[in-house]
This record gives structure tokens, C-alpha cells and sequence, in this order.
């Protein structure tokens, strides 16, 4: 399934992974993240993004298997760089895979993948998704270094992490989030000149989207935790409503 923009647009990718997150906070069936991707499609995204880690501590087996099924949106499939993982995703074939770092004692991804230290182990993982027609993208940080290891080992995409801006904006330092938002430019242009596909996400919100948004090489943006959070207080779809006004706001 393709997620062809007209040049200049961008997509919004939504998050569910933390649906489950709530759901197994208790067991059972509920809240249903295949739910949630249903409520996302109808309010304006361009896809799904769910992030089978190891541990299962979110997203389940099952739930890929429903979204694969019943969800007419692109599903950007998460995972760690384990052949657990690319066996599913080749069982699967959904329609991205995205390479990411997991940690079993993180909270949350904490940073970009690091591609030029992972050549040999990450190189024959991105030939094998991408000959099943996976389009592969690597999560990595907004460095050279990083970028031309994603060219060389011939993955289309690459997703800027963005959370080190955001944490900066979070802290009141607004001449070093100046500073990391010049830098994700630079590294989307960069990259960009290079063939690459650019995505970005991670840290996301209504109050720091418009600048990130506003780079015009940037093709889309995954958001999650935020978008389940504001759904708590306006509902799921009024909120991915917004995010998608701010994002074509910012880009206009």
C-alpha cells in the first residue's frame, strides 16, 4: 500500500503503542488499540505506528495481526533489530518496518540507533525487509555520520529523533533547542540530498509540532504518546484532529 504524498505534503503517523500500555496496566481485552487506529483513521491519519517491543509491555502479537487485517491504513511496524523481529515483520509484511534501539530497562526509546556502529549486524536485516517489499526506516539522531550509514546500507527512510528538542524546549532552554531545531534541518536537508526519505517523531506535542512540521524535507511525523494523553481529556480523534491542523498550519 502506498503513502505517496503530493510534493511538499506531509503525513501523520499515529502511535497506539500506548493503548496497550493502559489496557495491560489491568489485562483483559480494553482499551482496544485496534480501536484506537480505527477512531486515528477516521480523524485524518496517514497511518498507523505500533512498536512490538521484546517484552511484549504494550503492543501485543495479536494486535499486529488485527491491524494487518483490519486496518485499511499503512501499519509502520516498530522493532528492535533482532531476527525475532524480522521474522515477524517478514510474516507479516506490513507495510514499513522501522528499525529502532530498545533497552528492556527504558521507559521509552531514548535515542537514535546507531547505524554507523551496526553496519554488519544491520545491513543483511535491511536487505532481507526490504527484498519482502518492506519499506525500511532507521530511527537514528540527526548526525552525518548517522545518515550516510543508512544511505550505504541502502534503507529509503530515515526518522530523525526529535526528543532531545523537545526536552530542551520542556526545560526552558530556548537557545539550545534553537540550536538541536537547526540541527534536525540541517540533517533533514542533508539527508534528504542524499536520497533519503526523512520521517521525524518522538517528544511531540500541540506546543512544539509547528516548528519540526515547518521543515520542508520532512515527509512525516509519528506521534503517540501525547495524542493517547490529550485522548484522555478531548477524546482520540479531537485529538489527532489538532495535531493534523497544526501540522498542515506549520507547512503551509
Amino acid at each position: 500500500m502506498s503513502t505517496a504524498a503530493p510534493s511538499g505534503s506531509l503525513r501523520l503517523g499515529v502511535n497506539i503503542d500506548h493503548v496497550a500500555t493502559i489496557r495491560n496496566a489491568r489485562g483483559g481485552a480494553l482499551p482496544d488499540p485496534v480501536r484506537a487506529a480505527h477512531l486515528a483513521q477516521a480523524a485524518g491519519a496517514d497511518g498507523i505506528t505500533a512498536h512490538l517491543r521484546e517484552d511484549r509491555r504494550h503492543i501485543r502479537d495479536s494486535d499486529i495481526e488485527r491491524l494487518m487485517a483490519e486496518i485499511a491504513l499503512p501499519l509502520n511496524l516498530e522493532m528492535a533489530a533482532t531476527e525475532e523481529m524480522v521474522e515477524i515483520a517478514l510474516r507479516h509484511g506490513p507495510h514499513a518496518a522501522c528499525i529502532v534501539p530498545e533497552r528492556r530497562a527504558e521507559r521509552t526509546t531514548e535515542g537514535g540507533l546507531d547505524a554507523a556502529g551496526g553496519r554488519a549486524h544491520l545491513g543483511p536485516m535491511i536487505a532481507r525487509l526490504r527484498d519482502r517489499g518492506i519499506r525500511v526506516s532507521l530511527f537514528i539522531e540527526p548526525d552525518p555520520r548517522q545518515l550516510a550509514a543508512a544511505i550505504a546500507m541502502g534503507a529509503p527512510v530515515v526518522e530523525l529523533h526529535t526528543g532531545k528538542y523537545c526536552d530542551l524546549l520542556d526545560a526552558g532552554e530556548s537557545d539550545a533547542a534553537t540550536a538541536e531545531l537547526a540541527r534536525l534541518a540541517a540533517a533533514a536537508a542533508h539527508g534528504a540530498a542524499g536520497g533519503l526519505e526523512i520521517h521525524a517523531g518522538h517528544g511531540l506535542t500541540f506546543a512544539n509540532v509547528a516548528p519540526i512540521a515547518a521543515i520542508r524535507e520532512i515527509r512525516e511525523l509519528n506521534i503517540g504518546h501525547f495524542l493517547i494523553g490529550e485522548a484522555i481529556f478531548v477524546g482520540l480523534e479531537a485529538s489527532v484532529r489538532e495535531m493534523r491542523r497544526l501540522m498542515d498550519v506549520a507547512r503551509a
